[in-house]
């Protein structure tokens, strides 16, 4: 033999050498190439920003039912509710209280002249003021939604485009394998830990976004489904006065028999 070290040998070598066996997330992501990177940063901010989005979600929705709860105590507390109009009109925007100012601008500027003593001027009316206040409430709860679409978007995308940096990173191991022809652990273990990461990132992002956007989406469609039932008592209020009228333009009262 003539001493002569084998080129793959030294490739090995050059291999083993460049693997300090870091391998903790900043230490992976440092040594990933662009691609990985790249998507490692879309997932992490995908991730960032769905959990705004939830944290956002929580604190809105727990605040509106607070103040639909104490809303709802005012409505039926006796007062009349041309009063409470008054008072609430200029309050901070809340969709159940934007839905009741909705109804009550409709009949007033309706009975500003006398209250429709017909039937189908009454039924009209009726009808205008559930339409105003139907309206409301589909632009409120679009408002509301606000978010949940990016939700679903990272719940169902971010699984596979941590898969794509999967394969990308294991055609890196196999890569590294056909150029140092060797299988060592020092050459397929940095582009299996680079598939394994973005992987783990993309559950990471996946399963709240999709755990968060189910549980919303139910409690938005719970609050949604109150709103529409304050539409039917404030309907079913307007019609008890309609049928007790007297002409005198006068907003609703909750005491009409």
């Amino acid at each position: 033999m003539n001493g002569t070290v084998p080129s793959n040998a030294v490739e090995s070598a050059a291999a083993g050498a460049s693997f300090n066996g870091d391998l903790s997330v900043m230490a992976l992501f440092m040594h990933a190439d662009l691609i990985v990177k790249t998507v490692a940063l879309i997932l992490v901010f995908a991730s960032v920003w769905s959990w705004a989005v939830i944290f956002e979600k929580k604190a809105t929705l727990g605040k509106l039912n607070r103040r639909a709860a104490k809303f709802e105590d005012a409505f039926w507390s006796g007062e009349p509710l041309d009063k409470l109009y008054q008072r609430i009109k200029k309050s901070p925007h809340d969709p159940l209280l934007k839905t009741f100012s909705a109804g009550m601008e409709e009949w007033q500027n309706t009975v500003s002249g006398g209250v429709p003593d017909r039937d189908n001027l009454q039924a009209s009316l009726r009808q205008r003021v559930e339409r105003a206040m139907s309206v409301a409430i589909v632009r409120e709860m679009a408002r509301l939604e606000r978010g949940m679409t990016f939700l679903a978007t990272v719940g169902s995308t971010a699984p596979f485009i941590g898969l794509f940096g999967t394969v990308w990173g294991i055609m890196n191991s196999f890569n590294s394998i056909a150029h140092s022809n060797n299988t060592s652990l020092a050459v397929v273990a940095p582009g299996i830990s680079e598939a394994l990461f973005v992987t783990a990132l993309g559950l990471v992002a996946a399963i709240p976004a999709v755990v968060a956007y189910n549980g919303y989406s139910s409690k938005l469609d719970r609050y949604a489904g109150r709103l529409d039932a304050f539409v039917n008592e404030f309907s079913a209020i307007l019609s008890r006065h309609l049928e007790t009228q007297d002409s005198n333009g006068r907003s609703p009262s909750k005491k009409v028999a």
